[in-house]
C-alpha cells in the first residue's frame, strides 16, 4: 500500500506538469486553432531562463518563477506578431510546420551550446527534505509542485470561464465573425494570449529544473505526451486539459506498478479508446471535432 500510495503521489507530480503545458496548448489552439509544436521547446527555454539567473546573477528559484514565464511571454508575442500572424486564414498544415521548424532550430542552437547532457539545478532551500503524511515520506518540493500547479490552474480556468475577460476572449475564440460583428476588437486577444499560453510552458518549465536535469532536449520528451493529453480532454478545453493532464499522471504511474513499459503506452492507448468513444474528447464540444 505504501508504494502505492508513493506511485499515486509520483503520478499527481507528473501529472501537474502535463496539466500546465496542455492548459497553455489548450488556450493557443483554442485561440488561434494552431497546434503549437513548439511547445515543449519554450518549456525547456523556461528552465534554461531559470538555470541562467541563478548561474550567472545569483537569481534564485523565486524570483525565476515571475522573470522566465514573463520573458518568454513577451517573446511569444513577438512571434505571433512578427511570423505567426503572417500565417493566418492559410491551412493549419502551416502553422504546424513552422512551430515545428522552430522546434528544431532551439533545441539544436541549445545543443551546440550546452551539449546534450543535463545541468542539475536545486530546490530551494526552504522547500528540501520530506514531509511525513501517514507512514510515507513525500518530498516537500514535489508537494509544493502539486498545490502550486493545481492552484494555477484553477485560477486560469476560473478566469478564463467565470470572468467578464474570459467571456471576451472565449467569444472572440468561439464565435470570431460574430463577435467581430458586435464591435469587439479579436484581433487584439490574440498576441497576448499566445505569449499568456507560451508563458504557462515556461512556468511548468521551470518548476521542472529542480526535479529534472535541464537539458535542450528535455522538452521534446514531453511534447508528444502532451498533446495526447490535449485530445484527451478535448481540444480547446481548459478544464478539459486539467483534468486529463491530472488524470494521465495517475494513470500512467500506476500502471507502472504492474510493469514499467506500460507507463508509456497508457496514455496512447486511453486517447485511442477515447476517439472511437468520443471523437471530441473528455470536454470538447462539437466544433472541436
Amino acid at each position: 500500500m505504501d508504494y502505492l500510495a508513493v506511485q499515486l503521489f509520483n503520478g499527481l507530480a507528473n501529472g501537474s506538469f502535463y496539466a500546465l503545458l496542455s492548459l497553455g496548448l489548450a488556450v493557443i489552439f483554442g485561440m488561434m486553432r494552431i497546434v503549437n509544436f513548439a511547445h515543449g521547446a519554450f518549456y525547456m527555454l523556461g528552465a534554461f531562463i531559470a538555470y541562467f539567473l541563478l548561474q550567472q546573477a545569483g537569481v534564485g528559484f523565486w524570483p525565476a518563477l515571475v522573470i522566465a514565464p514573463l520573458v518568454i511571454a513577451v517573446a511569444g508575442m513577438f512571434l505571433e506578431r512578427v511570423f505567426l500572424r503572417r500565417l493566418a486564414g492559410l491551412d493549419p498544415l502551416y502553422g504546424f510546420l513552422f512551430t515545428f521548424g522552430l522546434t528544431l532550430v532551439i533545441q539544436d542552437g541549445m545543443r551546440l551550446r550546452f551539449g546534450v547532457q543535463g545541468q542539475p539545478y536545486s530546490a530551494p532551500a526552504e522547500l528540501s527534505g520530506t514531509v511525513l503524511l501517514g507512514a510515507v515520506s513525500y518530498p516537500t518540493y514535489r508537494l509544493f509542485v502539486v498545490a502550486f500547479c493545481l492552484v494555477a490552474s484553477i485560477a486560469v480556468w476560473f478566469v478564463i470561464e467565470r470572468t467578464r475577460l474570459g467571456m471576451a476572449v472565449r467569444a472572440a475564440t468561439e464565435r470570431a465573425d460574430l463577435t467581430r460583428a458586435l464591435g469587439v476588437d479579436v484581433d487584439r486577444w490574440i498576441t497576448p494570449m499566445f505569449g499568456f499560453g507560451l508563458g504557462l510552458a515556461a512556468l511548468a518549465g521551470v518548476l521542472a529544473a529542480p526535479m529534472r536535469n535541464v537539458s535542450p532536449l528535455m522538452g521534446s520528451e514531453l511534447i508528444i505526451l502532451t498533446f495526447a493529453v490535449v485530445v484527451i480532454g478535448g481540444m480547446g478545453s481548459i478544464a478539459g486539459a486539467i483534468v486529463a493532464g491530472f488524470l494521465v499522471g495517475v494513470l500512467s504511474s500506476v500502471g507502472a506498478i504492474f510493469d514499467p513499459a506500460v507507463e508509456g503506452i497508457v496514455v496512447f492507448a486511453l486517447m485511442a479508446v477515447l476517439l472511437l468513444v468520443r471523437p471530441s474528447g473528455l470536454f470538447g464540444s462539437i466544433e472541436t471535432r
